[in-house]
């Protein structure tokens, strides 16, 4: 058992795979387990969890610096964006960095029969090659290195040719203090950095671009009354973000309604500090220059078997090993990863 942050982790020591699966404080999962307590005695009925889900749009929203009213609920990245790439018009161009995570890229490639073309170019070139596009889709840190897109310069090019973006925060959401409410769209999944199961994904609606989605999933639970909206024709969807909506997966929206109220309750310059301060201090072991990111990316010949045989829990992505520091992670982390690969 690990604390920090104020909370206790059943976390061993060497886990550094959060870019891939997050490990939940305690009360966390305590809470996931009483959920499911409940359901096995029939204690909830369906209404029951619309507090949590209520409470994680707030918990997405502060996380992220949008107002709440722009939050929809979806089950993945790939499904929300999907809303995004159904509303393009046929021909239209999207702007993305190269190696992007697919989550991003294959909604849009998807339409490529009406017509859509995805261009690709390396992240540090996106700000200065978005005129002529008709969008910009790309991840704030990037899965595969933790890259990070310069937020600034991306808004200041995309403000002057009027052009929208969608960021994905799944990978900087958590770590990465945010302040988004610029972005048209803004979308991020659970498991990872915001330490809740998987199966809850938001996507934050700028109100200039409300009327560009289509609701590909339209459901009962994008009603405006969802409790009166789920028999019988006509359509009657919400007004706002939440014609988006999906209907929720319970357990993990009972999950993410107390992990993120706690992940927005912390100082988030300090937990920026804590993790991006692992992770340089592990490149400069390395003889790595900082790139103030949590995530790190190793070209280590044999790293993969060597830090598996130090306890080190790790992602093989893009021919590179994959670490992320988070809350949970501690220098006796990195020492560990150092020894490993002496």
């Amino acid at each position: 058992m690990r604390h920090a942050f104020a909370a206790d982790f059943d976390v061993p020591p060497g886990y550094l795979n959060t870019p891939s699966i997050g490990i939940p404080p305690a009360h966390v999962a305590d809470a996931v387990a009483e959920t499911v307590a409940r359901w096995r005695t029939g204690a909830d009925a369906p209404p029951d969890f619309d507090a949590a889900v209520h409470t994680s749009r707030e918990g997405f929203a502060t996380l992220t610096g949008v107002p709440a009213d722009r939050v929809a609920i979806g089950g993945s990245v790939s499904q929300a964006i999907s809303v995004v790439a159904a509303g393009l018009p046929d021909g239209a161009r999207v702007l993305v960095a190269e190696q992007e995570f697919t989550s991003v890229t294959f909604p849009f490639a998807a339409h490529g029969h009406r017509g859509v073309t995805v261009r690709e170019v390396p992240l540090a070139d996106l700000p200065s090659t978005v005129d002529g596009h008709d969008l910009v889709a790309v991840s704030v840190a990037q899965s595969a290195d933790g890259a990070l897109v310069d937020l600034a310069a991306l808004r200041d090019a995309a403000e002057s040719a009027g052009v929208p973006v969608l960021l994905d925060v799944t990978q900087a959401a958590g770590w990465l203090p945010l302040e988004l409410e610029w972005a048209d769209w803004v979308v991020g999944g659970s498991y990872k950095w915001l330490l809740a199961p998987r199966g809850a994904a938001w996507l934050a609606v700028h109100p200039r671009v409300l009327e560009r989605g289509v609701p590909v999933a339209a459901n009962w639970y994008a009603g405006e009354d969802p409790w009166q909206a789920v028999y019988g024709l006509p359509l009657r969807l919400a007004e706002g973000p939440r014609r988006y909506d999906l209907s929720p997966a319970w357990l993990s929206f009972a999950g993410a309604a107390v992990s993120l109220p706690y992940l927005a309750s912390l100082d988030r310059k300090a937990v920026h500090a804590h993790s991006t301060g692992l992770a340089d201090s592990l490149r400069s072991g390395l003889g790595l220059p900082p790139a103030g990111s949590a995530i790190v990316a190793l070209a280590v010949e044999n790293a993969g078997p060597r830090l598996a045989q130090a306890g080190v829990r790790a992602s093989l992505r893009a021919g590179k090993i994959r670490v992320g520091f988070h809350l949970y992670n501690t220098a006796g982390d990195v020492e560990r990863v150092l020894h490993a690969l002496a």
